[in-house]
Order: C-alpha cells, then structure tokens, then sequence
C-alpha cells in the first residue's frame, strides 16, 4: 500500500521579465525538478504558477498617472467618493494616488472595525469595551479619533487613516461607515474600491440616488498599447510594482494554460493540469485576516481542475458502515467502498463533513502557501497525487 500521495513543491525559476517565454520556462522548470528529485510525473499532476509572473512575463504594468487619466475621463470633475478600499500599502497605496490624481476632492469611506478581508482598524474588543456594539454609527475621521484613541494594525503598525489622508495631500478626507450609501451625503459620484462586494454595492449605489458609480474593475478595462489593462477586472487584483507603478491581474490566462499543458504533454507523455492561482482562499484564524485581495483564486485553469472533489469520509464510514471489520478486512472492505463510490455524493451521508470547495480554490490556497509571498523564490508549484485516495495504489 502506497503511504505517500499529495505532495506539493514549490519549484524556483529565473527572475521573470516582460517578453519571457515563460510556458517554456515553467515546462524547463518543473521537468528539472521532476527529474532532479526522481519525481515520477503522471497524469493527473498538477503545476501552478502563480498570477504575478504570468503578469511580469506580459508586461501588464501601468502607472498612477494612467489611472489618474482614466479616473478624470470616467468620473469627470467635482467631489468623488470612494467606499470600502482595503488597508494595504502594497495593495492600494499606488492605486490610491492614481485615483486622486484624477479628481478635484475626494472623499474615503472606510468600513470598521475591519475592511473586506479583515484588516483591522480598530480591535474590535476595543469597541466593545467602548458600548459600540452593531457597528451602524457613522463617523468623521476626527470624531473616531475622539472616540477610539490610536489607530494601528497590529501587524504594520500603521495608522492607515493617516497614511491614505497624507498619501492624497490635501485633497481628501476620510468618514467611517459600514454603509455604503453614507457616501452620498457627500456626494453623488462614486468610486466602489471593495472587490467581492462590489456588484452589490454598486447597485445599492445606484438605487439610492447615485448618480455615476463605478468601480475598481471599471479603471484601465480597456485595452490599450501604452499601458497595462485587464477587461474583466480592470484594477482589481493590482499590486505595487514601483512607486509610481502598478503590476495588474495578468490577462488571457486560458492561453497560457493551455499551452503550458500542450508543451508538458510534448516533452513528458503526460496529462499534466495546468492553473494560474492568486492568492489562496483562507482565513488567519488569529489575525482574522482573509487571504483573498485578488477577484478570484484562479483566473484559468485547465479542464481536470473544473468542479469540486466527490469524496467520501473515511472517519464517517469507518465509525459506521465498517464498524464491525479490522486490519486487512477494514482495509478492503474501504478500498472496495471507494471504488464503487456514486458519481455525485451530494448531500449523501457518506460525505458529510467533506469540504464543498472548488477544486481550483481548495489548490490555489495550497500552492499560495507552498510559493509564500516573500524571498522563496517559487513561483511555481508542482502538486503530485493530489487525485489519490486511499484506494490508489
């Protein structure tokens, strides 16, 4: 009985530039690990790269003042709002000056105690401790100030309320509100910087009397040959190249996983899936910081990744159906169970306690811890035996 199945490594490759053949590199990368580390490649493995060197390898890269000029065309002159950015000097700091280069005022919404993937503010315990418990009231800067002391992130130390004020100098104030329609009290033109919420707050937006509103994925959607755009998602999924620059969501995904699969497929005779992932969809249970800044976890991804896993569990069945066998017996009697598993276990007692996650989510959140976020210097990742269960031999 085989005693090792998944295993993930993470695979070093060369600093990326735009222009790269980076199939090729990927396809030399992981063929060299494979055959280094007497890495046996089958049908079913599984190679990852993460979304920023797809980017870097098709120089999908704009300036502030490329947003700056898209945010004047789209938005126009006056006041703007722009509700629910995130806290995140790598994220946003950049995005942020582009957006109010672009505009006469500007006026920032932040939600509290945290912003979409949980950066905090402020401790929430701390507005407990305060009487603030439903989180309806509105605030000014100046009155959250008064009423909470010091505000920093636990982790950066940074105030960011004073950060995005002084990186818009002068040009901007900052209002606390959980809501999203507190923003037009100041003014009818909005920008929605939230990511996943933002279809939502959009149409909440226009239903109460907003009368322009656009989003993150609405800035640099379109295409252009003097600098970098995104037509799905436009600024969502950016992060700070350079002061000055932005890195965006890399684009035609789907070609570039087909193409890694076709050339894995040349060189080693196997079905090798193939994905672009991001960041990984889980939660700092102690932080309580969600991982996800990107629009999804995987922008592409080739056909054996589509779905989610059809599992049943072993802890469930072991307890019930074979409680009664032990060693070989309880061995094969599971084996036996697995193999002749229904096709779609959904809502079935044996799968009760299975994840119910995309398959592509549930690999992007491995290969984003196996690649970091720092110095690993693994952009890539090779999964083996990720399909394997207790009855593959």
């Amino acid at each position: 009985m085989r005693t090792v199945t998944t295993s993930a490594f993470g695979v070093r490759a060369p600093i990326i530039r735009p222009g790269d053949d980076l199939v090729k590199i990927a396809a030399d990368c992981v063929i060299e690990v494979a055959n280094s580390n007497n890495i046996a490649l089958k049908d079913g493995a599984i190679v990852a790269v993460t979304e920023a060197i797809v980017a870097k390898s098709q120089g999908n890269f704009a300036s502030t003042q490329d947003i700056a000029k898209d945010v004047r065309k789209k938005m126009g002159k006056g006041k703007i709002g722009l509700v629910f950015p995130i806290l995140s000097r790598n994220r946003f700091s950049q995005l942020l000056k582009g957006i109010v280069d672009g505009v006469d005022e500007l006026v920032i919404q932040l939600s509290y105690p945290f912003d979409e993937v949980g950066n905090p503010l402020v401790s929430i315990d701390k507005l407990y401790d305060l009487g603030i418990h439903n989180f309806n009231q509105p605030f000014t800067s100046d009155e959250f100030y008064k009423l909470v002391g010091s505000v920093e992130h636990p982790f950066t130390g940074l105030d960011y309320i004073k950060f995005y004020l002084e990186l818009c100098g002068g040009k901007a104030s900052v209002i606390l509100s959980n809501d999203p329609c507190e923003i037009l009290k100041y003014t009818d033109k909005v920008i929605c910087a939230d990511i996943h919420s933002r279809f939502r707050n959009k149409k909440l937006l226009l239903a109460n009397g907003a009368k322009k509103v656009i989003g993150l994925d609405d800035i640099l959607n379109e295409k252009s040959k003097k600098h970098g755009y995104h037509e799905e998602f436009g600024l969502l999924g950016s992060n700070m190249s350079s002061e000055g620059t932005v890195k965006l969501f890399p684009r035609d995904c789907q070609t570039f996983v087909d193409k890694l699969q076709k050339e894995l497929k040349k060189r080693t005779g196997k079905r090798v899936e193939c994905m672009v992932y991001g960041d990984g969809a889980f939660k700092d249970p102690v932080g309580g910081i969600w991982e996800l800044a990107d629009p999804v976890v995987s922008p592409a991804f080739t056909a054996g990744l589509n779905g989610t896993p059809n599992e049943i569990k072993l802890k469930y069945v072991a307890d019930n159906q074979i409680a009664s066998l032990e060693g070989d017996a309880a061995i094969n009697e599971m084996k036996k169970l697995i193999k002749e598993k229904e096709g779609n276990l959904k809502n079935k007692a044996v799968s009760l306690g299975t994840t119910p996650r995309r398959i592509t989510d549930l690999v992007g959140s491995l290969s984003d811890l196996v690649s970091g976020s720092g110095d690993k210097g693994t952009p890539i990742v090779l999964i083996t035996g990720y399909f394997d269960n207790y009855a593959s031999e």
